[in-house]
């Protein structure tokens, strides 16, 4: 086994996030539950004996509030996984006044990390992304990152995943000679309440034929399977077991078959972009 790590993984309620935690907690590292759902984070912290902190990422008034009472209660973050997401149905805006799905899948994600920032570099730490295939996804763009003009759910998501790959490969670049490190992962199809929300036809009927006997085993993986990588990433050594900025499906490095997951120059714009979304909570860092 590596030695302890203190690893915090948002979404870790439910799906991929809580099934990580259960196998990190399990192999004895101090982690730390982090959920939207007050009963559900909860019972999963309470299941393993863990620290457990509550924030909604579609106010980002909590995300600040989390990221202050982490750097408190942790002077050590070994890993960060964001791994809190979903997929939404009719458009919306959150309180903030950014479109629900790059708030919650991108915005906030970014922000806890640039306010742990100091404390991530500190610790020589990990930070890992969940992200999704992108193949299908259509191209995102920095002026329009709401949706105003082009809105579907299924899109939607798809550009927040893609954006974070680009933020993996923004924030490897920046700091990685400071001694961070960075990686986003797709966990496969899995078979959770992710998705549960949603309106989108086309995400109603992956989820009904995945909870089909026999055939929900072929289309979708366990929380357990998708958690692999999590755990993998989690307790591996960035530069030995796996190499910083890049992106893994099963284990392996993999190309992510989108051509703007692989431009240098926008993940670097989606960075400024997003600091300027969020000037009013973030003090200029280069």
């Amino acid at each position: 086994m590596s030695d302890n790590k203190v690893i915090v993984i948002t979404g870790a309620s439910d799906g991929i996030g809580a099934a990580a935690a259960r196998r990190l907690h399990g192999a004895g590292h101090t982690v730390v539950v982090v959920g939207r759902s007050v009963e559900k984070t909860r019972a999963v912290a309470d299941e393993l004996k863990a620290d457990s902190y509550v924030a909604d990422f579609t106010r980002l008034d909590d995300v600040e509030r989390l990221a202050g009472e982490l750097s408190t209660a942790y002077p050590r973050i070994d890993v960060l996984a964001n791994n809190a997401g979903g997929v939404f149905g009719t458009r919306s805006k959150t309180v903030d006044g950014f479109e629900k799905t790059f708030q919650v899948n991108h915005l906030a994600p970014f922000l806890l990390t640039r306010l742990l920032l100091d404390t991530l570099i500190a610790s020589r730490a990990s930070v890992l992304q969940t992200s999704s295939t992108v193949r299908f996804t259509k191209e995102i763009h920095l002026d329009d990152l709401d949706h105003d003009r082009d809105y579907d759910p299924v899109h939607a998501y798809g550009a927040a995943k893609l954006e974070n790959i680009l933020f993996t490969t923004e924030l490897h670049r920046r700091y990685q000679a400071n001694g961070l490190s960075a990686a986003s992962f797709y966990p496969g199809n899995v078979a959770t309440n992710f998705a549960s929300d949603t309106t989108s036809p086309v995400m109603r009927i992956v989820r009904r034929l995945g909870h089909l006997p026999g055939l929900g085993r072929l289309l979708l993986t366990t929380p357990e399977q998708g958690a692999d990588q999590i755990v993998w990433l989690a307790e591996g050594t960035p530069g030995t077991d796996w190499q910083s900025g890049s992106y893994y499906y099963k284990r392996e490095a993999t190309t992510p078959r989108n051509p703007q997951a692989l431009d240098a120059d926008l993940a670097r714009r989606l960075w400024e972009r997003s600091e300027e979304l969020l000037a009013g909570r973030l003090q200029a860092r280069s």
